[in-house]
């Protein structure tokens, strides 16, 4: 069987680790979080930096320098374990290159063959706001402190990828329910 990588794609507080936590129980697929991945290293770098370890948003060293190689990481991770014949999860936002149509076809050159699904994490204002405050991490402060426009940002950029089935999948409750996923996959991937 063809390997799958799920790229679990949202604005912060969407769903995506809960999402993709169950996608992969659900297909027995590696789990790679970025912040697990990434948090560490790019923490170190920003305050050698002399920058503040939790100021990304904003902060033009960690968006020239640091985003990319925490992206690249990812998905050198993410071919490793399609090597071994693993299928992956990723959770991570990806905001950055939804404009770039050619995205996931240039960033999968050379990888094995394998079944790309973006599963495009949504859910209403109020429940991620709600999220983003009970998850209490400092990286989120700008962000709750400038809701709108974090809001404005998060919601206005669509994924443009092509290469890949592309799943909506709405995260406003209050508990996730996939029942429906195995079904809208097999439909998605048929068409």
């Amino acid at each position: 069987m063809t390997p799958r990588v799920f790229f679990v794609i949202g604005p912060a507080g969407s769903g995506k680790s809960t999402v993709s936590r169950q996608l992969a129980r659900r297909y027995a697929a590696t789990y790679l979080d970025k912040d697990t991945v990434a948090t560490s290293f790019t923490e170190l770098l920003l305050e050698q930096n002399g920058s503040d370890k939790n100021d990304r948003d904003h902060n033009a060293f960690y968006q020239a320098a640091i985003l990319p190689l925490e992206y690249a990481t990812l998905l050198r991770l993410c071919a490793d374990n399609l090597d071994v014949g693993r299928s992956v999860v990723l959770d991570a936002p990806f905001g950055r290159y939804f404009s770039d149509r050619d995205y996931l076809v240039d960033a999968t050159a050379g990888w094995p063959a394998a079944e790309l699904i973006v599963v495009h994490v949504t859910a209403e204002s109020h429940a991620i706001h709600d999220r983003v405050a009970d998850r209490g991490l400092p990286r989120d402060t700008w962000k709750l402190a400038h809701w709108d426009q974090f809001w404005a940002t998060a919601t206005t950029r669509p994924c443009e990828w092509s290469g890949a089935t592309h799943i909506l999948l709405d995260n406003s409750g209050r508990t996730l329910n996939l029942d429906g996923f195995d079904e809208v996959l097999r439909l998605s991937l048929t068409s």
